[in-house]
């Protein structure tokens, strides 16, 4: 276990491979822990880093610290600590609007963001997400096979006040507006129970957006279907800077529907 004192608190990350940095950014329900075989996939390419956010896996818990604003100020820490350059984003959740935070107050410091499972509205959001407890979302979420049950094994680690203070940020509309600042690729699926993808992406203005919608997938794309998700992260990874995330369109090798 890797650990660096951000802030008087101990943040708990793990890093694989080398090469231009990719940072992978757990949701409400988890840890570091179910990127796994996702970092493994990139690390071929990449330095790959996952790390737990502030109440989460083996990160300290300070409600102080719960907001949005203060989990992207803990990536811009942990960003200077480890002496890391412009990255790539890899988000699910709350971990994707994290990642949007970070953009917004470092659009610099991103060169593009897979957004997976991100809530764009307080609708988006199932009401039963900001009222069952930890094992209820668990047992909602998951899809309770052995793969699944191992990667989500430190879901009851977060402080669940540490869930409900950034679910609140999404109620008072305050969710942070990437603008599309830089490329995202924003990515549900079909089965999410939890998070309700926009229904038509036909009147988005920006070019540097795209949305894919994974069928017969629930809330978690990298355990359910590793192979089909990995193939799309490394294949809008693979993209040259600054390329939009619609060319993603001219390619088959996964199974999808494009809205």
């Amino acid at each position: 276990m890797s650990a660096i004192m951000i802030e008087g608190s101990i943040v708990h990350y793990e890093a694989l491979g080398r090469g231009r940095p990719i940072v992978f950014l757990h949701g409400w329900v988890g840890s570091w822990r179910y990127w796994i075989a996702a970092m493994q996939v990139a690390s071929t390419s990449f330095r790959a880093y996952a790390l737990d956010l502030f109440g989460f896996g083996d990160t300290a818990r300070d409600p102080s610290k719960y907001s949005l604003e203060q989990q992207a100020r803990l990536l811009d820490s942990f960003l200077n600590e480890m002496g890391i350059g412009k990255i790539a984003i890899v988000g699910h959740g709350l971990g994707a609007l994290v990642g949007f935070q970070f953009i917004q107050q470092f659009p610099k410091s991103v060169d593009r963001i897979m957004a997976v499972s991100c809530p764009q509205s307080n609708e988006g959001v199932n009401a039963r997400m900001k009222s069952a407890s930890l094992t209820e979302m668990v047992e909602w979420l998951s899809t309770r096979s052995p793969e699944s049950a191992t990667a989500l094994a430190d879901a009851t680690k977060a402080d669940p006040q540490a869930i409900t203070a950034s679910i609140s940020n999404i109620q008072a509309d305050s969710l942070p507006m990437h603008e599309a600042l830089v490329p995202s690729l924003f990515v549900y699926g079909q089965n999410d129970p939890a998070i309700i993808p926009p229904v038509d992406e036909s009147q988005n203005p920006y070019s540097l957006t795209h949305q894919i919608l994974l069928e017969n997938i629930g809330h978690f794309p990298m355990i359910e279907d590793q192979i089909k998700f990995n193939r799309l992260m490394t294949d809008f990874m693979a993209l040259d800077s600054g390329a939009s995330p619609k060319e993603l369109q001219l390619k088959e090798e996964w199974k999808r529907r494009v809205r």
